[in-house]
Formats: C-alpha cells, sequence, structure tokens
C-alpha cells in the first residue's frame, strides 16, 4: 500500500475514535489536524508512519539470490561391507560465468565428544583433567579452487566454518575451564580427529575444465562413521559468498557387516560372550593344529 494511503487510513481513524469520544462526552466532533494544535500535532501522524514502515521493512528477511551454479555427487550412498577400505566421490558442477571461486564442506554426523588430558604421576600416567564440547562433526572435510586465505577474508571464514581449526566447537561447560584451557583441548580435539583422518589436515583442491566446469575428489577413509552427511557448495565473487547449494549424502553398513553392526547394539551382553566363545574356539582349534604338526 502507498504511503500516502496508509497515513490517509491512519488519520481516519484518529478521526473517528477523536468524535466518538467526544460524542460519548457531549463535545462537539473535532477535525483530526486544528490550527491550535500547534507543529508538534501536524506532524506527528506522518512520523510515527515513518518509524512503522521503517520498523516494518527492517524486520523483513532478506531473500537470499539464487545459486548462480549446479554441482552434483557422483554418488549419494556409501556402503560399508566387510571389504570398505575407504572409498572416494566425484563432486562435479558448472557456473554460469567465469571469475567465480568454489569452495566445498563435508560434515558427518554431530556427535557429543570428551577430551582427556593425561599427567604423569609417579610410574603412571592417569587423566588428570578432561572437557566435553557438544555437537562435533564427526567427520570434516573442506576443498576449495584457491588457498581458503585468497579466497575470502577471516570473518567470512569463520562466518562459514572454512577449515578444522575454524569449526565453532562449543563446550558443555564453558566456566569448569579458562580460555586458555579450553583453546588447548579444541587444538587437541582437531589433532585426534586428523591423526584419525576423520578431519582434513589441509583443504584440497577443486579443479576448472575450462571457465566454467569444476570438479573435485572427497576421499572418505575406512573408519569413516555412518550416518548422513551434509555436503555444501559455496561460490565466491570479489571475497563474498554469493550462492550455496547443500546435499545430503548417505553412509550406511550394508551386508554381514550391518548385521553385526545391529547385532552389537541391540544386544551386546549376547555379542562380546558370542566374541570370547569365537575367540577361544579359534585359539584351541590354532592349538590342537600345530599340536599335532
Amino acid at each position: 500500500m502507498p504511503v500516502k494511503a496508509v497515513v490517509m487510513a491512519i488519520r481516519r481513524d484518529e478521526r473517528s475514535a477523536t468524535n466518538a469520544a467526544g460524542a460519548a462526552a457531549g463535545r462537539q466532533p473535532m477535525p483530526l489536524l486544528v490550527a491550535s494544535a500547534g507543529r508538534h500535532r501536524r506532524w506527528r501522524t506522518p512520523w510515527l508512519v515513518a518509524v512503522w514502515l521503517g520498523g516494518w521493512l527492517g524486520f523483513v528477511p532478506s531473500v537470499p539470490a539464487p545459486a548462480a551454479f549446479v554441482a552434483d555427487l557422483s554418488s549419494r550412498l556409501i556402503a560399508i561391507t566387510t571389504a570398505f577400505t575407504g572409498t572416494e566421490v566425484l563432486l562435479y558442477g558448472a557456473v554460469q560465468e567465469r571469475g567465480s571461486e568454489i569452495a566445498v564442506t563435508v560434515r558427518g554426523p554431530v556427535r557429543d565428544t570428551t577430551v582427556r588430558r593425561k599427567s604423569e604421576v609417579g610410574p603412571m600416567w592417569i587423566n588428570a583433567s578432561s572437557a566435553e564440547f557438544r555437537a562435533v562433526p564427526s567427520f570434516y572435510a573442506v576443498a576449495s579452487s584457491r588457498d581458503l586465505e585468497e579466497l575470502a577474508g577471516p570473518a567470512v571464514l569463520a562466518r562459514h566454518e572454512l577449515g578444522a581449526e575454524r569449526l565453532r566447537l562449543t563446550p558443555a561447560d564453558p566456566q569448569a575451564l579458562t580460555a586458555g584451557e579450553l583453546e588447548a583441548f579444541r587444538e587437541a580435539l582437531v589433532r585426534n580427529k586428523q591423526r584419525l583422518g576423520l578431519f582434513s589436515t589441509d583443504a584440497g583442491a577443486i579443479t576448472f575444465l575450462g571457465d566454467t566446469l569444476f570438479r573435485t575428489r572427497i576421499f572418505f577413509p575406512a573408519n569413516v562413521p555412518p550416518g548422513d552427511y551434509q555436503v555444501q557448495v559455496l561460490q565466491f565473487e570479489d571475497r563474498q559468498v554469493v550462492g550455496a547449494q547443500s546435499t545430503t549424502l548417505e553412509i550406511a553398513k550394508m551386508g554381514l557387516e550391518a548385521d553385526l553392526y545391529d547385532f552389537a547394539l541391540r544386544r551386546p551382553a549376547l555379542y562380546g560372550l558370542t566374541s570370547i566363545l569365537l575367540a577361544l574356539t579359534a585359539g584351541w582349534g590354532a592349538n590342537a593344529l600345530f599340536r599335532q604338526a
């Protein structure tokens, strides 16, 4: 609705309310704006309308521009079987115009993770302190068409958590430790994940084939946990994110591996007893075989 129409509507409502109050009190109706009201009274209604419109426009969420690229995965399902030793997934896509840069992040299912620090007490090493972090990605990988520092500024990289060192790892009890101790535990958590191959140590490379086509390969190690993985592709121009696209990748245990996994989760006591019996049987059989030889 135009601003002038809004002002006229408000003026009619105010005059109606004023006349109704005057009629109840036995007074004659009076116009909305009178000369004796002064300059402040004359400009009050347009000023309120301007403030109202400005506040309303300020709270309207901005709609992001659609991504000016397309991207997809060579496979949306990774099957973990007994012979699984890790695999790669190809991510490919195309931008509409040359000059754009691309970054990709892959996050595994989140889990609460506890980091413990050991200290030497006499001849033994014991857990001296620990810190628990909420909603830690079980897997994290990043790839980019340029070095991350050249791709965007520190604020943009931190906002989109580009790089394992920029992940927002939230402690369960931030008051239990000092800021220096929490930072040390964060770094230890990232190092442990990198040592297991679950966090990337360096950003992978995204290569452009020509001016618009791009591709990269994402490696998943043998110890990758099952679950739904979020693959996010970001488009950069002038060191700012101008487009984004998210895709879900599923990693699931199948075959005998899935049966054993479900059996261990549903009946852990029976699974442990079965494992012990199988180990004893295998040891007895090997002993009997070598004794006859």
